[in-house]
């Protein structure tokens, strides 16, 4: 977007990024993990908890992860054990597991959301017809983040992606189960993404020996 300095209408506008922390934000530990689903429970916000859970076990991006329907989530009175999305800036679909206390926090919140499988699971506060924004759900995150401490300008919704994905990857080594999970294109992405470097790989080679 090389162009904002010969548009008029551009000039004195700040930047979308001024004041803002760039680049990759950093994923949750367990112990924040835990620490976040405590507030959210004590603070009795079932939906946030759900959507939070849901965020951390399926990987997805904010844009695909709001966008979900009930009926991607549930088969019968059950919450599903897998579920797949059809990704939107790839046009690929990925799938990835819910574990039991993800499926809990759902239910919980799915039986109380009620309508029906075609509805969107997390609606917009404003239209419930339609989905939760990208722009409330990163709110969310910063608040969540906020209630236990952290610097919001250290977290945000790719944080939440990179999590599982990120704890995988220090459990196993395996890049290309991570960019299968994260429904990357190329392991190039899935390397720049964990910020996997020579130190990470030395480590590896050392725990491997022939």
């Amino acid at each position: 977007m090389g162009y904002s300095r010969y548009d008029a209408a551009a000039r004195g506008r700040a930047a979308w990024n001024a004041g803002k922390t760039v680049g990759t934000k950093r994923p949750l530990t367990q112990k924040q993990i835990w620490a976040i689903r405590f507030f959210l429970d004590r603070e009795g916000r079932v939906r946030d908890r759900a959507l939070f859970d849901l965020a951390i076990d399926s990987k997805l991006r904010g844009c695909d992860l709001v966008k979900i329907k009930t009926g991607d989530l549930v088969t019968g009175p059950e919450i599903r054990t897998r579920a797949m999305v059809v990704q939107q800036k790839t046009g690929r679909p990925v799938q990835f597991e819910l574990t039991s206390d993800v499926r809990a926090s759902l239910l919980a919140w799915l039986e109380r959301r009620g309508g029906s499988v075609d509805d969107h699971a997390f609606p917009s506060r404003v239209d419930h017809a339609h989905h939760m924004s990208t722009r409330q759900y990163a709110r969310l995150v910063d608040e969540w983040v906020t209630a236990i401490g952290l610097r919001s300008s250290d977290y945000g919704t790719h944080s939440l992606r990179r999590t599982k994905a990120a704890m995988i990857y220090k459990a196993t080594g395996n890049l290309r189960a991570i960019q299968i999970l994260l429904g990357h294109t190329k392991i190039e992405n899935t390397v720049r993404y964990l910020g996997v470097d020579i130190e990470d790989a030395l480590l590896l080679a050392e725990r491997t020996e022939i």
